[in-house]
C-alpha cells in the first residue's frame, strides 16, 4: 500500500493533526496561565506539550511540502509523543488532586488541563497504533 503524502494525508486522517495541535496547545496555554504551584510536576507537562506541539507542527509542514519522511519517523514520533503525554497526563492528574482544596480558579484550570491532556494522549495513542497511510 502506497503511503499518502501532501494533502492526501489530511483526507486519510481528517482533523487528526489539527486536533493534536488544538488539544496540545490548550494544555500548554492552561498550564502556562495557571500559577503553577507545583513546578516540578507541571514542568514536565509544559515540556511535553510544547515539544509535541512543535513536533506536530513540523510534521504537518513536512507533509504539506510532500517531504518523504518515511513511516519510521511518523511512528517513532507518535509513539514518543504518546509516552510523553501519558506521563504528562498522570502528573497533571496528580497536580489536580493536590490542588483540590486550594484556589478554585487554579484548580479549575488544572482540571481543564487534565481533560485536554487526556484527549491529546488518546489522539497520539490512536495515531501511534493506526498511522495514516
Amino acid at each position: 500500500m502506497a503511503r499518502s503524502s501532501g494533502r492526501e494525508t489530511f483526507t486519510k486522517c481528517p482533523c487528526l493533526f489539527i486536533l493534536e495541535l488544538v488539544f496540545g496547545g490548550l494544555v500548554w496555554i492552561l498550564v502556562a496561565s495557571s500559577l503553577v504551584p507545583l513546578p516540578l510536576l507541571q514542568g514536565w507537562v509544559m515540556f511535553a506539550s510544547v515539544f509535541c506541539f512543535t513536533g506536530t507542527t513540523v510534521l504537518v509542514f513536512l507533509y504539506m511540502c510532500d517531504a518523504d519522511c518515511g513511516d519510521t519517523l511518523d511512528r517513532v514520533y507518535h509513539w514518543m509523543a504518546f509516552l510523553f503525554y501519558l506521563c504528562a497526563f498522570i502528573l497533571e492528574v496528580w497536580a489536580t488532586i493536590i490542588l483540590e482544596h486550594g484556589d478554585y480558579f487554579t484548580y479549575l484550570e488544572n482540571v481543564f488541563a487534565t481533560v485536554f491532556s487526556c484527549l491529546a494522549t488518546l489522539l497520539y495513542m490512536y495515531h501511534a497504533f493506526c498511522p495514516c497511510y
